[in-house]
């Protein structure tokens, strides 16, 4: 597995349907059996391997997305991704595919981007906590 950006979240910023301001964010935390496709994945519905267990609700906890003041020495814009901790958990995952939250059917949630841990991570009754990620916008 790799970190990236979904083509489809490029295009959906490109039209203007993806506001990482106003819009709703959540992260699905998913087992080392998820292979993200940066090209084909584009909705939700297409992560597979979602993790289970207790203090995990499907669908993932929120996500707040910053939009970090542009850098006009390097040309470049960072987004900085910070994932909702789980205060009490048992699960093991291995990354996390972020997505805006349309409030409905998973093949309506636009897939933004993947997180991959670099490893599995597991929490057995205690906190579950992902470090904030950035990813950013260069010419």
């Amino acid at each position: 597995m790799a970190s990236g950006i979904y083509l489809s979240a490029l295009e959906g910023i490109a039209k203007g349907a993806i506001d990482f301001d106003t819009d709703t964010f959540k992260a699905v935390f998913v087992t080392s059996s998820y292979t993200p496709d940066f090209d084909a994945h584009d909705y939700r519905n297409d992560v597979t391997n979602e993790v289970s267990g207790t203090g995990y609700s499907a669908g993932g906890p929120a996500v707040t997305m910053t939009v970090n003041a542009k850098d006009t020495a390097n040309n470049r814009v960072d987004i900085t991704m910070a994932v909702s901790s789980l205060p009490s958990s048992s699960i093991t995952a291995r990354g996390a595919a972020i997505y805006k939250a349309r409030g409905g059917a998973s093949s309506a949630d636009d897939l933004v981007s993947f997180i991959d841990f670099g490893s599995d991570y597991t929490s057995a009754n205690g906190a579950f906590n992902v470090s904030n990620s950035t990813f950013r916008f260069a010419t």
